[in-house]
């Protein structure tokens, strides 16, 4: 039998993340997350936010290990992966019920910088009028790093993906705003990471 995916990464940082998003989604309803990755986040999210239905999604060849850990958890409110490629025009299922939360982590210093921008563009016909985005990871700020580990964790992607990097929170923001989206906060997390919050208006 296959054993289930596992991220250190997501273990340690799981915690620190949903004492904040169970402030910034409160009062939402169904959250879709965008690149679930292992499914460490939504199982444990899903648990620690009952009231939410948790969409997971990723490439398919993810699936199998995000199902894995939903088979394990049961979770009811957290949903079986859907399909969603950036490189793509996506749209959520009719069925689903209206997306007002949107959580991602670890992703945009993954994707190419065209994935960026089609991620935000994406924001603006997937989403509520009065939507929660959560961004997690690592960004520039003033065009430096923040820290000599996130200056190597820079040289590491890149020699992975030249085209992958951790961004300026400049362009991010920029992107941002192009999708209707104002920064609410950003908190300063573990490991020289951030957490973004945004509202769509």
């Amino acid at each position: 039998m296959m054993n289930k995916p596992f991220s250190q990464a997501c273990e340690n940082n799981k915690q620190p993340i949903v004492d904040i998003l169970t402030s910034v989604f409160s009062e939402n309803k169904h959250v879709l997350e965008i690149g679930s990755g292992t499914g460490q986040h939504a199982v444990f999210f899903g648990q620690k936010l009952p009231h939410l239905t948790w969409q997971t999604s990723d490439l398919s060849i993810n699936h199998l290990g995000i199902n894995l850990w939903l088979d394990e958890t049961g979770s009811a409110n957290v949903q079986r992966p859907i399909v969603i490629d950036l490189d793509k025009t996506w749209s959520m299922p009719k069925s689903n019920i209206p997306v007002d939360g949107l959580y991602t982590a670890n992703t945009l210093h993954i994707i190419s910088w065209p994935l960026v921008v089609k991620f935000f563009e994406s924001l603006k016909s997937n989403l509520t009028s009065d939507a929660s985005v959560c961004i997690y990871g690592p960004f520039n700020y003033e065009g430096k790093f923040s820290s000599e580990s996130n200056a190597n964790f820079d040289l590491w992607l890149k020699e992975r993906d030249v085209n992958s990097g951790i961004r300026d929170i400049e362009a991010i923001l920029l992107l941002a705003n192009s999708a209707g989206l104002t920064l609410i906060n950003d908190h300063v997390m573990p490991a020289n990471n951030r957490l973004l919050v945004f509202s769509k208006s």
